[in-house]
């Protein structure tokens, strides 16, 4: 009896789950493309005019010119390989993403934190933490 209330709940987490899921904006492609080729530049065209960056070796907030700057010096130093969302949800007006990202360096996983502004989802923040520790 147990095992059925317990099936039973089970599937309607996932289902309600999955419906949430199918109603949620999902992450502009662009970004998902820059990440995957390094192009710090192409991430610059979703950033904020302001945006928090937690990386390895910094971390702070910064304008979107010095943002774009730092991001390109990680791209050079970690060519990258490999970009996949692992998870993304949206609460109100912000959507936020958990990734994998593969370089020729190792392996990071990347956060970010994306906010309309004027309409379209800017970011605001973007997590790089090394999973080789």
């Amino acid at each position: 009896m147990k095992k059925k209330f317990f099936t039973a709940g089970l599937l309607l987490i996932i289902m309600t789950v999955a419906g949430t899921a199918q109603e949620q904006p999902g992450i502009p492609a662009g970004i998902s493309i820059a990440f995957r080729s390094g192009s710090a530049a192409g991430l610059s065209e979703y950033l904020n005019s302001t945006v928090e960056l937690v990386m390895p070796d910094k971390e702070d907030f910064y304008s979107k010119s010095v943002a774009e700057s730092i991001l390109k010096d990680f791209f050079s130093r970690h060519h990258s390989r490999e970009f996949v969302i692992r998870h993304q949800g949206a609460k109100s007006d912000a959507q936020y993403a958990i990734a994998n990202l593969e370089t020729d360096k190792g392996k990071f996983r990347v956060y970010f934190l994306l906010k309309k502004v004027d309409g379209s989802p800017l970011i605001h923040q973007i997590r790089i933490e090394s999973e080789n520790d």
